[in-house]
Formats: structure tokens, C-alpha cells, sequence
């Protein structure tokens, strides 16, 4: 297949066939999940696959219960099944799309689905940028992964593999793994750092952005990857009212905007020396970098201890409808504040 990074029409198409090929010709609870949270995005997607998918919900429950009645183990990950008993709790019908409002700057996302979510790395201790990868852990080359790839070929000179986000925040969410298969832990190399820089200059798709989470900022699978994303709009760290763009009004924290990737790079080694964890937004031509405390500091509050590059680039997710609504762009900025190193 042509790289789905080739146009916006390629990229919108092809997540949304490989949805609906997902959904009718694979019955497990992983693509139930994954079709589920990602039509919520999309008005029309959900419409149209709404119906499909609680029948999907009715059958599959039907089975978890036979089997668990009669003593059968479960083929289905143990991820998975937590998930979808979380969702039978919850009902499906009550299941509803995403919503989204803007709080002064900010963009604020109300996601209940994406709370599911198993916390993988996002919620261990930090000790180090450099973990050594662990093939008895998650990672991107799972047998049971493979119906969730949206895409595998070449990019800027190097094979990759584009999987479906199953718990999306973000437009057109991918996961995407340059060389999975030499099984590199989630540390950015000078080289990698390079091949992103290019991938997005590269891409004909307008507004293309590639989101990086290192270990201790949010990462929640230790094997290297990039979030792809086309955002309706550009995310509010881009905006030119902000210091770190050019204009006046100062961002909760300190970030950092390159048009070079070699001097991004030589932040990026001093930050590894200094082992301090960071967020990184890629654009065309340029780089938006946040450094900030780990995940476990006893600074941040609980609420907000797993924000990676997507509430640094000013886009949080919430779970409740009481959150949602109440969030006001002071409490958030505060939030932010607090991860400043």
C-alpha cells in the first residue's frame, strides 16, 4: 500500500477502511475496544458503526459469560477483558462520543473511554531515560497486535509499522514504530530524532504532527515510538501569542521552540545527561520541546501524574462529566505550572 502520510485524503480513508475491515472480519474483545474508541472521534463513523458495534458488545458478552460459567479460560489478553467488563459495567448505551470545548487557550476533551486505559510504564517510578527494553513486557511486535496495524512499509528511509491508537486522544491517532523489530527501548537517538524531523517535513499531509513521551513524561510502552496525530487545529503550544513562538503572553512552563534539528538535539543530550524527563510536539520545520519533572514527583498531583506531550502541547483529556465542565484555563495552567523542573 502507498504511505498513508502521502495526502490528508490517504491518511482519512485508509483509518477509516481499516476500521470497518477491523470490525467485520476480526471478532475479538482488542478490535471491539480499538473500533469502539477511535469511531467516537468521528461523527460520522460512529453513526455508521454504532449499530455494528453493540451487537458486537452483545455477542461478546454473551461468550465472556458462557465461558466464565463453565470454568473456560479466556483466550483474549488480560488487558482486553479488564476493559470490556469495565465497559459492560458502565452499559453501552451509555457509551457516547467524544465532546470537546476550548478554556481560554486551552483545548479541554471530555473522553470517558480513554480512562479505561491499562497504565503500562505511565505509572511506574522513574529512575532512568534509559531502560533496557524487556521482550517478556508490552511492546509493539505482540502477535495480537498484528490485527491492529493500520500500516506497515517505508517512511523517510526507514521501515516502520503504524498501528491504530486503541485509547485515541488526538485526530487520526497512530502509534508509530520505526524498526520495531530491533526492539529499541523508548530512548531518542540523535538518528531517530533526525528521521522524525524529516518524516514530518517530508509528509504531504498538511498539519502532520508526530507527539514523544520519554520514559518518566508519560511513555507507557517502553519500546520505541512516536504518536502521529492531524490536528484539526493547531494545538495551542503552536500558538504565536505564546513567549517560546514569538509573542508576549508567557506558556505555564518553560518550552522551547527549534527550527534546527541539530541544535533540538543538543538539548535533547543534555537533557539525557541530566536525566530529565521531556515531551516533544514535531511539526513541519520545527520542534516544540518541554522539560519537566517525572511522573512520580510528589509535586504533581495525582489527578494529573500521567500528562504526557499532549497536555504540555495544551490539549488535556478528562474523564468526568463534573471535570470536564468545571475546568476552568487558571486551574490548567496551574496544573501545568506545577510541572515545571
Amino acid at each position: 500500500m502507498p504511505s498513508p502520510f502521502a495526502s490528508s485524503a490517504a491518511l482519512q480513508q485508509g483509518f477509516a477502511n481499516g476500521l470497518n475491515t477491523m470490525l467485520a472480519a476480526d471478532r475479538s474483545l482488542g478490535v471491539y475496544i480499538l473500533v469502539l474508541a477511535n469511531a467516537a472521534y468521528y461523527a460520522k463513523l460512529w453513526a455508521q458503526l454504532s449499530p455494528a458495534l453493540s451487537a458486537r458488545h452483545a455477542e461478546l458478552a454473551t461468550a465472556i459469560t458462557d465461558s466464565l460459567r463453565r470454568g473456560k479460560k479466556l483466550t483474549d489478553p488480560d488487558d482486553d477483558v479488564l476493559v470490556f467488563l469495565k465497559l459492560h459495567a458502565i452499559g453501552p448505551e451509555h457509551v457516547k462520543r467524544l465532546e470537546s470545548r476550548r478554556a481560554g487557550p486551552w483545548d479541554v476533551m471530555f473522553n470517558p473511554i480513554r480512562a479505561l486505559r491499562p497504565p503500562r510504564t505511565s505509572g511506574m517510578k522513574f529512575e532512568s531515560l534509559l531502560r533496557p527494553f524487556d521482550p517478556a513486557g508490552f511492546h509493539f511486535n505482540k502477535s495480537f497486535l498484528t490485527r491492529e496495524i493500520l500500516w506497515e512499509g517505508e517512511l523517510a528511509g526507514k521501515p516502520v509499522r503504524l498501528l491504530y491508537n486503541k485509547f485515541p486522544f488526538a485526530r487520526l491517532h497512530g502509534l508509530l514504530a520505526p524498526e520495531p523489530v530491533r526492539e529499541l527501548p523508548q530512548c531518542l537517538t540523535p538518528e531517530l530524532h533526525g528521521w522524525a524531523w524529516d518524516l514530518c517535513a517530508e509528509s504531504g499531509v498538511p498539519g502532520l504532527c508526530l507527539g514523544y513521551n520519554s520514559l518518566g513524561a508519560g511513555a507507557s510502552v517502553n519500546h520505541l515510538h512516536f504518536q502521529s496525530f492531524v490536528p484539526a487545529s493547531p494545538p495551542p503550544i503552536l500558538d504565536g501569542s505564546f513567549s517560546h513562538n514569538g509573542g508576549a503572553r508567557p506558556y505555564p512552563l518553560p518550552c522551547r521552540r527549534f527550527i534546527d534539528p541539530a541544535e533540538a538535539w543538543f538539548e535533547l543530550d543534555r537533557l539525557h545527561r541530566q536525566n530529565t524527563p521531556y515531551n516533544l510536539v514535531y511539526g513541519k520545520d520545527c520542534l516544540h520541546l518541554v522539560a519537566r519533572v517525572p511522573q512520580d514527583s510528589i509535586r504533581l498531583d495525582a489527578s494529573c501524574r500521567a500528562y504526557g506531550w499532549s497536555e504540555m502541547a495544551g490539549a488535556v483529556t478528562l474523564f468526568s462529566r463534573e471535570a470536564f465542565d468545571g475546568l476552568s484555563a487558571g486551574a490548567f495552567e496551574t496544573e501545568l505550572a506545577s510541572f515545571a523542573p
